[in-house]
């Protein structure tokens, strides 16, 4: 069932959309009102694209670029002076061991945490010195960060699009949309705190999406999500590239990568150890020799595990 009006929807806590909106403004994330755009619905993954402002694709121009990115905690380098470029139209796959240092990277570039030294750009626009202009062509899935849990799915969705400024009508239509494909119209009324992993990862992605930007940085977009879910992402993330978006995203199953990107960098010790088009870093060996060789080989096992 679609949602009602958003002047009628109640939220949790006795909150309002009203009082959402009063936020908004505090907020300082207004941004010129697009007009209501209506959805297909014969094909549910375009459906969800459908929206999605028209983008130029600058030959040679980087959606998301990384300069010289240092973070330290404790005494302790975790990223070690990333310098990074991401086309612009690219699927690009950010690969690397645990502890690589691939989500700091991220998180740095598109605002979450504050580098020890370097710089981040999104489409030209520095994302801590210009971070509103930067932030409204970003879409941002990050791993692990909590949300607003103790509101409804089509709640969450309101209030991140209030927040961005974005028409109540134009909220209540890409809502019941992006709800509707990854199949989570029917927990209208259930809290996202009592979401599963995988729906977690889908309201996620639908909040990066709602706002139609033109960067999308996912950290482990895949984890936690069944087949069938994973598929619509995939047809999802595929068809917004094909309109000229740009998608970075981070993950451990190297078959998805080769799959999908048409860029990939190689992430290990906190710095770029690889980075090209897929066939550049293959250079005609799989992917996962690559991934190995390049981050120090396999660990023998032979001798330590006799007993096995």
């Amino acid at each position: 069932m679609r949602p009602q009006s958003w002047t009628l929807v109640p939220l949790a806590g006795g909150a309002n959309v009203q009082d959402l909106a009063r936020l908004a403004d505090l907020a300082d994330l207004a941004r010129p009102a697009r007009p209501a755009k209506i959805w297909p619905v014969a094909d549910r993954a375009a459906a969800c694209v459908a929206a999605l402002p028209s983008m130029t694709v600058i030959d040679g121009g980087a959606a998301l670029a990384m300069r010289s990115l240092v973070k330290v905690f404790d005494g302790l380098v975790a990223v070690d002076g990333v310098d990074l470029d991401v086309p612009a139209g690219s699927f690009f796959g950010l690969l690397g061991p645990n502890g690589a240092g691939k989500t700091t990277s991220l998180s740095m570039a598109v605002g979450l945490l504050r580098p020890t030294r370097g710089r981040a750009f999104v489409l030209g626009h520095d994302v801590w010195a210009d971070p509103v202009q930067a932030k409204r062509l970003l879409g941002v899935l990050p791993d692990g960060m909590r949300m607003f849990d103790r509101l409804t799915g089509p709640e969450l969705l309101g209030y991140q699009g209030l927040l961005r400024g974005m028409p109540a009508g134009v909220i209540d239509q890409r809502a019941a949309e992006l709800l509707d494909v990854f199949g989570l119209a029917d927990a209208g009324r259930t809290l996202v705190v009592d979401y599963s992993a995988g729906m977690k990862k889908k309201i996620g992605l639908a909040c990066a999406l709602l706002h139609a930007p033109r960067v999308l940085v996912l950290d482990e977009p895949f984890e936690a999500v069944d087949p069938l879910s994973a598929a619509t992402i995939r047809d999802i993330l595929s068809r917004y590239v094909a309109g000229g978006g740009t998608v970075i995203f981070s993950s451990h199953v190297l078959e998805l990568v080769e799959r999908l990107c048409t860029h990939v960098a190689i992430l290990a010790d906190g710095t770029i150890k690889a980075v090209g088009t897929l066939d550049e870093v293959r250079g005609g060996r799989g992917l996962e020799d690559v991934f190995v060789a390049t981050v120090g080989g396999r660990v023998a096992t032979g001798e330590e595990l006799s007993w096995l």
